[in-house]
This record gives structure tokens, C-alpha cells and sequence, in this order.
């Protein structure tokens, strides 16, 4: 098995993806931390004080402006509501939940990029990892070898999950490093607070504590390599039951970015939480937003995630060591 994976590993690096994957993200990142720098200079500018309780307060006006406002849709006045609240318990408990450095821009890039992103980059190495050799007609060549197909199949897989574990440790990295050189590299002992949890347009704060920001981080990072393994097991299913390479990856990015539109339009609709890509944005739960869909939970979109993940990968199992290889 180790051979194997050490094979499928040599395929997947020799076709370049991961070293483009991982120069996409560097040059994301500094576009965003750029993008950041500029926001925070224009704030100060704006405010003409560097005190983030003033930022902060400004912050709570403006998000009260926009209440007034009859022209917000309903999802994204439940959105303000709660955020606003948010806001204010930080600045009655004095903790700056925005403080710069790099693990606070770690952790943003993290929560922006778990539902999207992050899901499209490890499309990009899991799309073709059996439909590439099935339409080459490799795939053949490989099964005449003394291995059971479900072995080689699972070789796959792992390296599928090696690939992934690799992505998120590049974007850990990148992200932490590049833009420490502008916000610096302090702030892993941050006190931030989490266990809000939105009830309708209600905040309750009852359960609410203090986290220091490296666990915070890390507990973010849990979180998108899992919903990066369901997405990446998804596409490995499709891999296996479509031979085209462009299809599989059309399927998925169809998926991903209907999940972005449906996460803002399907507060009515309750069957559309059972959907994988309206449960994708996990991270919200930590920091307290409201959920797509009234009644979800961390737990409840986990749940929902592992069914399709597991689904998934037995249908590639079945269908890759039943079917005929032509």
C-alpha cells in the first residue's frame, strides 16, 4: 500500500497542480493582506484615531445606519442584528476581536475561505485523480498489477487526503507569513470569545467564553480540512463514475457556487439544509453567526456533511470494483 500511495503521490506532484495551487494562494494572500492594510489605514484616516474602541463604536453606527434602512433584504437584517450585537458585547467587555497581526488575519482568511475557496482548490487535485487515468486508458495498465482494484482505489484516496492535509498547511503558512511582514506576527494569545448562538433575530450570550486565538485558529483549521475532505471525497466520487476530467470539475464548481447563492436565499426553504453545500460555512457556528436555516447546528451540519462524505466514498468503492474497465 505504501508503494502505491508513494505512486499515486509521484502523479499528482508531477503534474504540477500543487506548486500552482500553492503560488494562487501566495498571490491571493498578499492581494489580501494589501487589501486589509489599505482598509485599516482608511479607517484610521476616516476616524483620525488608531483606538479600536472608536473603530469599533463607528462600526455599531454604521451597522445602525443600515438598520434604518427599509431597502435590506430580511437575511441580511437577521445578519446585521445579530452582528451588532455581537459588536457590542465585545465593546462592553472590552476585547478587540480585530486586533492586527497575522494570526487575526489567519483567522479571517479562514472563515472567508472555507466554503469556496478553499472547496476549490482541492477540486482541482481531486477531479481527475481517476478520470484522468480512465480516459487516458492508463487505468488498465494499472489494474493488470497483482492489487485488489478496492487497494488501489484506496491508494488514491490517501494521497487524496495527503493533498488536502498539504493545501491547508500551505494556506496556514502563506497566510501567517505574509502577512505578518505588514501586521506583524503577534496576537496568538488574543482573548476572543466564542459560544453565541443566534435565536431568530436573538443573541444569547449565556454560554458565551474566552478562547485564546492559537486555539481558536486551530480549532478554524479542524474545521476546514473537514469540510475540504467531504468536498474532496464528493469530487473523488465523481472522478470515479464520470470519465471527463472538465465534467467532473463543472459539476463541482456548479455545486459550490449555487451553496454560496443558497447560503443567503433559503432562510424559508427547510429541506435545503440537508443539501452538503448550504452546511459548508462551519466556522460561522464558532464565531455566532446565524445559520442559513433557523435550527442548525454545528453539530447538525457536521452530521450532515459526514453522511455525504461517507455516501460518497462507498459509491466510488461499489461502482470503481464492480463496473467494467474499456
Amino acid at each position: 500500500m505504501s508503494n502505491l500511495v508513494y505512486n499515486e503521490m509521484l502523479k499528482i506532484v508531477r503534474k504540477k497542480r500543487l506548486w500552482v495551487i500553492v503560488a494562487i494562494v501566495a498571490v491571493l494572500v498578499a492581494l489580501f493582506t494589501y487589501a486589509q492594510y489599505k482598509r485599516v489605514q482608511e479607517m484610521q484616516e476616516r476616524l483620525g484615531t488608531t483606538d479600536w474602541r472608536t473603530q469599533l463604536q463607528q462600526q455599531i453606527i454604521d451597522a445602525q445606519n443600515r438598520l434604518n434602512s427599509s431597502s435590506i433584504s430580511d437575511e441580511w437584517r437577521k445578519y446585521l442584528q445579530i452582528r451588532l450585537k455581537q459588536q457590542q458585547y465585545y465593546l462592553e467587555h472590552d476585547i478587540n476581536p480585530s486586533a492586527p497581526g497575522a494570526p487575526t488575519f489567519m483567522r479571517m482568511f479562514i472563515e472567508n475561505a472555507i466554503d469556496l475557496f478553499l472547496p476549490l482548490l482541492v477540486m482541482v487535485v481531486a477531479a481527475d485523480l481517476v478520470s484522468s487515468e480512465a480516459s487516458g486508458g492508463t487505468i488498465k495498465l494499472l489494474l493488470t498489477r497483482p492489487v485488489k482494484r478496492g487497494a488501489v482505489l484506496l491508494s488514491k484516496y490517501i494521497a487524496l487526503l495527503l493533498s488536502i492535509s498539504f493545501i491547508l498547511l500551505t494556506v496556514a503558512f502563506l497566510s501567517y507569513f505574509i502577512s505578518g511582514a505588514v501586521f506583524g506576527y503577534e496576537g496568538w494569545r488574543l482573548p476572543l470569545l466564542t459560544g453565541f448562538v443566534a435565536q431568530g433575530e436573538e443573541l444569547n450570550t449565556a454560554n458565551v467564553h474566552m478562547l485564546p486565538q492559537w486555539k481558536y485558529v486551530l480549532i478554524e483549521l479542524g474545521l476546514a480540512w473537514f469540510v475540504c475532505i467531504v468536498v474532496g471525497t464528493l469530487t473523488f466520487m465523481l472522478s470515479v463514475l464520470v470519465r471527463s476530467t472538465a465534467a467532473v470539475m463543472g459539476i463541482m464548481l456548479a455545486a459550490l457556487i449555487s451553496g454560496a447563492i443558497l447560503s443567503n436565499m433559503v432562510s424559508s426553504w427547510h429541506s435545503a439544509k440537508y443539501l452538503f453545500m448550504v452546511n459548508l460555512r462551519l466556522t460561522d457556528y464558532i464565531s455566532g453567526t446565524a445559520p442559513p436555516i433557523e435550527g442548525m447546528t454545528l453539530g447538525f451540519s457536521m452530521t450532515v456533511l459526514a453522511v455525504w462524505g461517507l455516501a460518497a466514498l462507498a459509491i466510488s468503492f461499489i461502482v470503481f470494483t464492480k463496473r467494467d474497465i474499456y
